[in-house]
Order: structure tokens, then C-alpha cells, then sequence
């Protein structure tokens, strides 16, 4: 069992029409000018921005209205973002919309006080920073990234997608309405029920996975995500599973489910960001095409741990642990399935060349320095032979 701290200061604010409160929240906060950042038009079409412009001109907080996150992040909008705050002596952070747009609010808050490329603290480059406060109006249940100390950023130069982890970037707080999720597409929201069933199962699957509370609590939270999953489907418009879904999208990465379990994996993970880092892919549909692969390639590692996961999700009663590891394994990917989502690159429509496979196999293990994965341990050869399964 592992010694571990759990800090969790983010304010939830959960139901309908919270977000009408974001001016009177921010100005409990001190906040004297702030940078609304959104990402494309659905966030206008829905009328969530003009409900949030006008409650912070009501609450008379100056603003600054700024569209243009990438679905995967770009350094380059970040970087441009920064020097537009830093003109406009913005000193508060209100990223409207899902985990692409709260983690380029979390790059941009860190650049605000740092005087070198904020680059360099994804590089690991620079160590010691800040990160201006901000909250969030979430409208894609998904990353989690609401309440988490993680930002993920793609540079363009190279291509390289990194992330990292601070408790600076937990976001003082965070509006929750269910009712915003109700008109995303449903490609978009089977991709976000994938990606936080993967942030469960990255800390599942710890080397040190002793806690069983903790292994309850995992297992509970994705069995709801699977039954709520199927209910939006088909129908969007059920707000008790959209509240289930949006609930568990944030447990799933607040770092409740480590524990004594420790930091988990993030393997599959890492091997699915450098394919959407090239290819601009959806992150949770590339786990989806990436999990089942990593799965049958690392499962033989502890197979108790995968015999667990079956029988605690899939109630499998096979007897013997490896046919029960097997069958949990095929039950998560015929649940992918079900929600419409790829379990192959090919289904994903991804089709990589030989040397593609070598370069993401390559920057995931850097130039095969260091093993992938605190429980699976890969070398790029590991990497390379998963992406070829995976195919």
C-alpha cells in the first residue's frame, strides 16, 4: 500500500443553469479582468457565451472574448493568447468548454508568469512557476481536465505532444450544467465517455495496486459510465445519465481513484497522444483504437490485476484468471463498439507507415531512453509491435 496525498481545492458548482452565476462567482473571487476562451461556434450556438457575457457585464467584470482552441491544443494559439493577456492586464481565467480549451486556459495561465516560452515547463525545462487563477464552465464531459492538475499541448514544430502535471493548475472552480452537454454530436460524446473511462483504468492499473476501497470505487464509477453511456445514445437529452456522465468525467481524474494504489500506468495514454499528435484524431477515440491492443499485449504482466477488472465490471465468472482477463478485455472493446467507436487504427482511419510507427514508438519512449508505463514497462519495440496490433 503507498502513502499518497490527495488535494482538491477546486469549488464545484453542479446544475442547471449554474452558469448564470459566473459573474457573481468571479466576483467572489477578485477578479478584475478576465479571459473568456472558447473554442469554435458551438459554443455561441448553444447561447452559453451570451449567458456568460452577460452575467459578467451585470456584475460589471471587464472580459476578453477569445474563440480559435484546437481540439488538440496548439502551442502556437497559446502562445499568442499569452501576449494578448499580458496587453489587456487580464488577472482571471474562465475557459468555456471541454478539456482542449481548460488545458490551453491552464498553458496560457502558466506563460502569464513565466518570462521564457511557456514551452519550456512542458519540457521540463523550467521547473518553477505560477499559474494565474481560473475557472471553468464545462460543456464536454470528458478529460476531466475541470478539476485535475494536468494540461496536455501539441507543438506543431515537430509535432510533439506533452503534458504536464502541477497542482497549480487546479482550477479554483468549476460550473457544471449537464443541460450544456445535451447537443454535442454523438461521436464527440462516445469520445468523452471513452476518455474518462481510460483516465479509471491508466490508475487501475498500478505496479503497487493494493487499495482495494479505491479499486471499488474505480470499478463502480465505470460500471455507471458503460450503463449511462448506452442511455445518452439513445437519448442525448436524459439529464440524469448527462449528470452521471458529467460527474464521472471529474472523479475520474481528480485523483480520488490513486490512492494507495499509487500513480498508476498512463501507457496507453502516451502511445494514443503521439498518434494525435500527428494525425489530429480525436484523444478518446484513438484510446478506443489503442487500449484493446495494450491490453492483450501487457495483460500477461499480472493477469490477476486484468481477472479483477472483468469480474468487478463485467460480473465474468470464469474461474480461471487468464480466460477471465481475456473476456473483460473483449467486453470493454464490444462496449466501445456499441457506442460507435474505433477499436483499430483502421477503424479510426489512421493508417501510419513503417516509419511513422518508429517515430511515435520513438518520441514515446524518448529514442528509447526510457520505459513506457509504470506497469507495463515498454521499450519502443513494445510500442512498435502494440501499434501493429492495433492496426
Amino acid at each position: 500500500m503507498q502513502n499518497f496525498e490527495y488535494y482538491t481545492p477546486t469549488k464545484v458548482y453542479f446544475g442547471k443553469g449554474e452558469e448564470n452565476r459566473a459573474g457573481e462567482i468571479l466576483t467572489a473571487y477578485g477578479a478584475t479582468k478576465v479571459l473568456v476562451l472558447y473554442g469554435g461556434q458551438s459554443a455561441k450556438k448553444s447561447g452559453v457565451l451570451d449567458r456568460v457575457e452577460t452575467s459578467l457585464s451585470e456584475a460589471r467584470i471587464p472580459y476578453v472574448l477569445q474563440g480559435g482552441v484546437h481540439p488538440n491544443p496548439l502551442l502556437s494559439h497559446a502562445r499568442a493568447v499569452i501576449e494578448l493577456c499580458k496587453k489587456e492586464h487580464v488577472d482571471f481565467l474562465l475557459p468555456v468548454g471541454g478539456g482542449s480549451v481548460i488545458d490551453e486556459a491552464k498553458c496560457i495561465g502558466m506563460g502569464l508568469c513565466y518570462e521564457g516560452d511557456v514551452w519550456d515547463i512542458y519540457t521540463r525545462k523550467e521547473p518553477d512557476h505560477g499559474c494565474i487563477p481560473l475557472g471553468t464552465i464545462l460543456t464536454i464531459a470528458a478529460a476531466g481536465s475541470e478539476m485535475s492538475w494536468a494540461s496536455v499541448m501539441t507543438n506543431e514544430d515537430g509535432w510533439f505532444k506533452l503534458g504536464y502535471q502541477n497542482d497549480v493548475l487546479r482550477p479554483v472552480f468549476t460550473i457544471m450544467n449537464p443541460e450544456l452537454t445535451y447537443t454535442l454530436p454523438p461521436y464527440q460524446t462516445a469520445c468523452g465517455v471513452v476518455d474518462m473511462i481510460m483516465h479509471i483504468l491508466e490508475r487501475f492499473f498500478s505496479p503497487h495496486a493494493e487499495d482495494d476501497l479505491t479499486d471499488e470505487i474505480a470499478a463502480a464509477i465505470i460500471r455507471n459510465v458503460i450503463k449511462n453511456g448506452e442511455i445518452v445514445k439513445r437519448t442525448p437529452c436524459d439529464y440524469n445519465a448527462r449528470f452521471q456522465i458529467m460527474w464521472a468525467g471529474s472523479l475520474a481524474h481528480n485523483g480520488i481513484l490513486e490512492g494507495g494504489n499509487g500513480k498508476g500506468d498512463w501507457g496507453a495514454h502516451h502511445i494514443e497522444m503521439e498518434i494525435s499528435a500527428i494525425f489530429d484524431v480525436a484523444h478518446g477515440a484513438g484510446l478506443a483504437a489503442i487500449w484493446p491492443s495494450w491490453a492483450r499485449y501487457v495483460c500477461k504482466k499480472d493477469v490477476a490485476r486484468f481477472a479483477k477488472l472483468a469480474r468487478s465490471v463485467f460480473s465474468v465468472n470464469e474461474v480461471e484468471d487468464e480466460k477471465a482477463a481475456l473476456e473483460g478485455i473483449n467486453r470493454m472493446e464490444q462496449f466501445f463498439h456499441s457506442i460507435d467507436m474505433p477499436t483499430s487504427l483502421t477503424e479510426l482511419g489512421v493508417v501510419p507507415t513503417e516509419e511513422q510507427y518508429w517515430e511515435m514508438a520513438g518520441k514515446c519512449t524518448h529514442n528509447d531512453t526510457k520505459r513506457e508505463g509504470a506497469f507495463g514497462q515498454l521499450t519502443a519495440k513494445d510500442i512498435y509491435k502494440i501499434y501493429k496490433m492495433a492496426q
